[in-house]
């Protein structure tokens, strides 16, 4: 074992700010020399990234716990009073993961004891809960604990500023630096939760904040008569997978006419064990199965999934007798063409109106809106980045038009009053889409098939290679060095013609030479622009142990069938040359 991984173990089981139970635990991962477990929980600091901490539970530098928790808080609060905010406030909230509701009582409790008024949620709550309070208290920050859609050992700190959206530059960097420099436990300040409620510097969040959150909701829905007259003849089996969606979702679905909504029963009840899948993730169709199994006995139209911070939607239904998934650039797909022409029908479609995507998102929704005249801004994967481009624009006065925001990995935005993924409306959104194909007599696979036909077919998968703990770290690192500085000239017979390196911010056109700027900010991706036009993205996720592939095809040749059987074999032969490539690395 490296002596300075043991060195700091030692100072930690040593250090009475730590509970005496936390150091024994430390104490007798020492006398065991359980080298794994100590290299993990101590070989770094666990990272403020971007938009905040996720890792494993557990005690240690590098593991999600109260005093990390405590750590990246303050550096947030030092950056609130940096700014010289006048009687600045807080809003946190938390999801059902296990430690989430202690985790969320020791944020308020750091920023009370920093004279920083905290609201905070009484019981759990889905992220655009948190975005939107913060917008509507005129908080200038946010804290929302939750690991997103991980596996259950995980939990996370996920922070967001004054306009609600998650931490962009320059704050981001401001919060990091006073992270890595708050060495000193003892620099943190921390009041006790119960005497900071009966001091009043924390507060329980009002109802009335929620309820404003549902009005804007029901202000977004195209059709309203058509889903309060016809709403109870779209039967949906609806998931939380043990998450914050149960409540939320039905109540949106009700108000708006949709009252054949059931929840799943067995997955109704929040738990971050999560005890009925592996990981509650609606991506991944084993966790919306006993979702499907409901949806067969009862013979309902359709399933929808959240993830326990109910920012993402997963979607299912059966056609022919098999079930269909749909993924999450399908989903947006349908989402914004249904937005589009429903404010192209009310002629509310101007020069304003933007929506934006992320760089790895279907390039079909750029042919969308180039169709009705909507203009489209691509960025950075992540919605803080979306978030960000709409905050420029309210700091520069320019008005605008919000339509829609989506990336492909099954985050949706349908309005702005929350600058994240809000999976409560994209519940909205999509039962009042599905029921107005249903009144049509057309399922999803109808539906996108027209627009396929009216559009262009095009075919998006994403390849997620997972590579655990340090080794797996160093090899990611190994697969991006080798796609970036000694890339090949074809893949897959596809011939490269254009990079694209967000570390560099600049796009290098291979058969001329020539370099141009890249208006993002900098980031550990690459793109690869092929001869035929489709297009391949790299990028290590932030959040979790793995190296993400995003393949994108156009198909133009032949019938619809043809087209759709030629994009799957190329995405085929793309994935087989990166999987026999990284068994190499």
């Amino acid at each position: 074992m490296q002596s300075d991984i043991l060195t700091k173990a030692r100072q930690w089981a040593e250090n009475t700010y730590f509970d005496e139970a936390d150091r024994n635990t430390i104490k007798r991962l020492i006398e065991e020399n359980n080298e794994k477990e100590l290299t993990e929980s101590f070989y770094k600091d666990l990272e403020f990234g971007t938009g905040g901490l996720r890792s494993i539970l557990g005690i240690g530098s590098n593991r999600m716990n109260k005093y990390n928790v405590r750590r990246a808080t303050q550096a947030m609060a030092n950056t609130i009073k940096m700014k010289n905010i006048s009687n600045p406030s807080a809003c946190v909230s938390h999801d059902s993961r296990n430690f989430s509701k202690e985790f969320a009582r020791e944020v308020a409790s750091v920023f009370a004891a920093n004279g920083i008024k905290t609201y905070i949620f009484d019981t759990l709550t889905p992220v655009p809960y948190l975005s939107f309070s913060v917008r509507h208290k005129g908080a200038a920050a946010g804290v929302m604990i939750t690991a997103s859609h991980n596996p259950p050992v995980y939990n996370g700190f996920k922070a967001f500023w004054g306009n609600g959206a998650q931490v962009t530059p320059p704050v981001d960097g401001e919060i990091i630096s006073s992270y890595n420099d708050l060495t000193n436990w003892d620099d943190i300040k921390w009041v006790d939760f119960d005497s900071a409620m009966n001091d009043g510097m924390i507060q329980w969040m009002d109802s009335a904040t929620v309820e404003a959150y549902f009005k804007v909701l029901e202000g977004r829905i195209q059709n309203k008569e058509m889903c309060k007259n016809d709403g109870n003849k779209l039967n949906v089996v609806f998931t939380p997978i043990h998450g914050t969606g149960g409540k939320p979702c039905k109540d949106i679905a009700n108000r708006l006419g949709f009252t054949n909504f059931n929840l799943l029963e067995a997955q109704s009840e929040p738990n971050g064990d999560f005890p009925t899948v592996s990981s509650p993730n609606p991506e991944d169709p084993e966790a919306l199965e006993l979702a499907i199994n409901k949806m067969k006995e009862t013979n309902a139209d359709l399933v929808m999934g959240t993830d326990p911070d109910t920012d993402r939607l997963g979607v299912a239904y059966i056609e022919n007798n098999e079930v269909k998934f749909l993924n999450g650039n399908q989903i947006a797909v349908l989402m914004l063409h249904y937005v589009l022409m429903s404010l192209k029908e009310k002629k509310q479609i101007t020069d304003k109106s933007i929506v934006l995507k992320s760089i790895v998102t279907s390039p079909m929704q750029d042919v969308l809106c180039q169709a009705f005249s909507c203009n489209i801004v691509s960025t950075l994967t992540g919605f803080k980045w979306m978030g960000g481009v709409l905050n420029k624009m309210d700091e520069k006065g320019k008005d605008f038009d919000f339509v829609f925001a989506s990336e492909e990995s099954f985050g949706y935005m349908g309005h702005a009053d929350v600058r994240d993924k809000d999976g409560v409306c994209a519940v909205a959104q999509m039962l009042e889409l599905t029921l107005y194909y249903k009144l049509k007599g057309m399922n999803l696979t109808q539906a996108l098939d027209a627009l396929y036909d009216e559009y262009g077919f095009f075919h998006e998968s994403l390849l997620a290679l997972v590579f655990q703990g340090k080794e797996g770290a160093d090899k990611i690192a190994r697969i991006m060095d080798y796609f970036r500085n000694s890339r090949p000239e074809l893949i897959a017979d596809e011939k490269i013609v254009a990079v694209e390196d967000y570390a560099t911010l600049e796009k290098t056109d291979l058969t001329t030479g020539r370099t141009q700027k890249l208006d993002q900010v900098k980031s550990n991706v690459l793109g690869f622009t092929f001869e035929s036009g489709n297009v391949l993205f790299l990028r290590p996720s932030g959040t979790e142990p793995k190296i993400k592939f995003y393949t994108m095809v156009r198909s133009t040749e032949g019938e619809l069938a043809d087209k759709k059987q030629k994009a799957a074999i190329m995405i085929e032969k793309i994935e087989s040359y990166i999987n026999e490539k990284a068994a190499q690395l």
